[in-house]
């Protein structure tokens, strides 16, 4: 466990971190947007994906990068952060936990827990865990493959209101060394818990990552981070984008059709992907976290040095942004609520 106090010093006003590209930017930001340090850890980068706000509690889940250790070899920490303080000077605590999730990634609220992406390793599978967010965090697998073939590197995931869960799954494993050789493309696929029935929705990509719906449930982003492979060889000329695909009805099914280019980061890549209850689209980049209307206009950005890999909302108007070593919290106006949640 470790402990943060966060500082004054931290806070940074509307001067700083908030570029305005589109005056609808300057109404979502309100009259005093702030963006603020909650922890840090410069030993290892605990602040990286998932980033699951489970409100009842006040607190988040989070997962770091991949920590090279000598014994053990590659892995991930997953922690859980608490956000009650009974005053403003008081710390924020990030509680390491122990489960047995491979090389964990995103994550998305499920039910009475969170459903967790495995990434796998060598020895085990890839897939969606269903996690308890209380100790002592019992996990479940719920899928690690398709029709037999198992998953590649299971990145992130979306739960629709169906039931159905949602995610993609990138090669980065075996290009990062602790996955056998892919047996699938790069794809996006529904899973139904209640029938057990798996299908590949939407192919093509180069590395499928980030995955949200609108709010009405009636368009999917799924963010392409091709841009960069996992031997951390970059390439401009590769996607570094968002696609929207519309869905529709065929025969009772669930279909995408319609794809199309919504978005470019221009900025390293778009990485986790949310919406806010007005159909607005956020992504973390390389220079922080990207805002487009829901038609697909660069509205403004929040600039973290380093980037921001994934992000969560929180409630009225806050949002969490994982910053590799550095957790932020940016405060919005209070009436920008994530789709997620719709508080």
């Amino acid at each position: 466990m470790y402990i943060v106090v966060r500082s004054s010093a931290d806070t940074m006003s509307s001067s700083g971190p908030f570029v305005v590209h589109n005056d609808a930017f300057r109404a979502m930001l309100g009259e005093g947007p702030t963006l603020e340090l909650l922890a840090e850890n410069d030993s290892y980068p605990f602040a990286h994906e998932a980033g699951i706000f489970i409100a009842s509690r006040n607190e988040l889940f989070i997962t770091s990068n991949r920590i090279h250790d000598a014994v053990a070899g590659q892995r991930v920490q997953i922690s859980r952060v608490h956000l009650d303080k009974p005053s403003a000077s008081s710390p924020v605590t990030c509680e390491e936990i122990s489960v047995p999730i491979p090389m964990a990634n995103g994550g998305v609220n499920y039910k009475d827990g969170i459903i967790v992406c495995a990434q796998g390793s060598m020895d085990a599978p890839s897939g969606l865990y269903h996690m308890s967010i209380t100790p002592p965090y019992s996990t479940t697998l719920l899928k690690s493959d398709f029709h037999g073939r198992p998953f590649n590197s299971v990145n992130d995931v979306i739960v629709h209101s169906d039931g159905t869960i949602w995610f993609t799954d990138p090669i980065y494993g075996y290009e990062q060394g602790y996955r056998p050789a892919p047996r699938l493309p790069n794809q996006v696929y529904r899973f139904n818990p209640v029938d057990g029935s798996i299908r590949a929705m939407a192919d093509g990509f180069g590395r499928p990552n980030g995955i949200c719906f609108s709010p009405d449930e009636k368009v999917v982003y799924v963010t392409d981070t091709d841009w960069i492979h996992g031997d951390g060889t970059s390439d401009d000329t590769r996607p570094s984008s968002i696609y929207a695909f519309d869905v529709v009805l065929y025969h009772g099914q669930p279909f995408l059709t319609n794809r199309r280019l919504f978005a470019m980061a221009d900025s390293a890549i778009p990485d986790g992907i949310k919406t806010d209850l007005k159909g607005n689209v956020y992504s973390g980049c390389g220079d922080g976290v990207n805002v487009w209307s829901p038609g697909g206009e660069l509205l403004g950005r929040i600039l973290v040095e380093g980037g921001v890999a994934n992000f969560c909302f929180g409630r009225n108007g806050e949002m969490f942004l994982l910053n590799e070593s550095r957790l932020w919290k940016a405060s919005l106006k209070g009436a920008v609520k994530g789709a997620l949640l719709g508080i």
